[in-house]
């Protein structure tokens, strides 16, 4: 049988941090890895549009197979639909609650679900703050079922200097949660002695 080419579903919700999403799908498409199939809601569309200036042939642009969010029998939709799994980035608390709650109205939570169902990777980049009861119910009956929640959270260990370099190390981040293999992404802890020149200072604990 011929080598299945590898496959990974990418989702951009109406939550802020439309640059997540847009810098995942350019290093998927820069390193080769994967074909990449891509789900944009209505609101991710406009928030996208809002914070990066980009039409929505833009975001489709980026993508190898791009499908429609109302289009409930696309092909991810079903689990005989082979993929490495999917990744909602940003994810709104919308799109969580529907995911959490088996809520398959879209192609997008329906992606999710199938995810959920056929075992295999979904990450939900969560982006909300601050977080109400109902937030942190959804995070946990997502984890419960499989998903792994991920907050972009600034890692200042790397020493960020731009808006660019947080995001990379969050796109890193998820890269690896797939085992995609990465370099100049994003910065890697190697611990406090190569941090201080080789020594490690008296007191100073991870």
């Amino acid at each position: 049988m011929a080598e299945r080419k590898r496959r990974i579903v990418v989702g951009i919700s109406g939550a802020s941090g439309a640059v997540i999403g847009v810098r995942l799908l350019a290093a998927l498409r820069r390193l080769g890895t994967h074909e990449t199939h891509l789900i944009v809601s209505a609101s991710g569309a406009v928030t996208a549009a809002q914070e990066l200036g980009l039409a929505r042939g833009d975001l489709d642009t980026l993508a190898d197979i791009v499908h429609n969010v109302r289009d409930i029998g696309a092909a991810v939709a079903s689990g005989s639909f082979l993929s490495d799994g999917m990744v909602i980035a940003p994810c709104s608390m919308k799109t969580l609650a529907g995911v959490a709650n088996g809520f398959a109205d879209n192609l997008l939570t329906r992606a999710a679900d199938v995810m959920l169902k056929e075992r295999r990777r979904l990450v939900l980049v969560a982006r909300e703050t601050p977080l109400n009861l109902a937030h942190l119910r959804n995070m946990t009956l997502a984890t419960e079922m499989g998903a792994i929640v991920m907050p972009p959270v600034p890692a200042f260990y790397a020493h960020p200097e731009t808006i660019e370099d947080v995001v990379d190390h969050t796109v890193g981040r998820i890269l690896d949660l797939f085992g995609i293999e990465h370099d100049e992404i994003a910065r890697r802890w190697s611990g406090l002695a190569d941090e201080f020149g080789g020594r490690r200072e008296q007191g100073v604990t991870p």
